[in-house]
């Protein structure tokens, strides 16, 4: 589970979107992290990119999500967690895509990474769906050339999917974000999440994916290489 001294303070809704990215690395080896949308219909929200130490964990897949990760993957929002993460002694550098990542594209974002903050995360929302999300948890930068990564959608279980655009936010249904409180329907748990079924106003045939959707290739650009 996220460690307590990194724990996130996400209270915004999807309206910070466009929210610009903030750095806090000074000199240190340069990333560049970029971000394939694999899926057909699915939106990718700003996607928060994090160096840090080996002790700060994202999330953890079969525990319950903590209130500052349902955050991200309920309304998408990275403005509060950027300025925290900045201040914390474990974190090299946090970064944002600054916009929406349509179905197909790409983007890269810049990260630089100190002595000991080598391990890179990452974090964004996917619209339109309840509390579904892509996710890098803590891998190991690589010290030459590239490499890459997929994530499956996850699901926070912190929201009942029930696909109803009053309860999804964002340019497709523009409904609202956070949850206001604990739901009998939330799944409690982090878990692969099931794609979308029709059961509300998303349509399965639009909608729904298959795993991966998203490819992240983590490519080491230059610095200092003292770690």
């Amino acid at each position: 589970m996220f460690n307590p001294s990194v724990r996130l303070a996400l209270t915004g809704l999807v309206a910070t979107l466009l929210f610009a990215s903030a750095a806090t690395a000074g000199d240190g080896v340069r990333y560049h992290v970029t971000i394939t949308n694999l899926t057909h219909s699915i939106t990718f929200t700003p996607i928060l990119v994090v160096t840090h130490r080996s002790s700060v964990d994202l999330f953890e897949p079969g525990d319950p999500a903590i209130d500052e990760l349902a955050a991200i993957a309920e309304a998408g929002d990275v403005g509060p967690a950027t300025a925290l993460l900045s201040g914390l002694a474990g974190v090299g550098d946090v970064q944002n895509s600054g916009s929406l990542l349509l179905p197909g594209d790409s983007v890269t974002v810049t990260v630089e990474a100190r002595r000991g903050t080598r391990r890179i995360s990452l974090a964004s929302m996917m619209l339109p769906t309840n509390d579904g999300f892509i996710a890098l948890d803590s891998v190991k930068a690589p010290r030459h050339g590239t490499r890459s990564y997929w994530s499956p959608g996850y699901d926070a279980g912190t929201e009942p999917n029930d696909e109803l655009c009053l309860n999804i936010p964002g340019p497709t249904c523009q409904g609202g974000g956070l949850s206001p409180m604990a739901d009998p329907g939330d799944e409690g748990y982090i878990h692969i999440h099931r794609g979308i079924h029709g059961i509300g106003d998303l349509a399965a045939s639009v909608y729904d994916w298959r795993n991966p959707v998203a490819k992240i290739t983590i490519s080491k650009t230059g610095g200092n290489d003292d770690d």
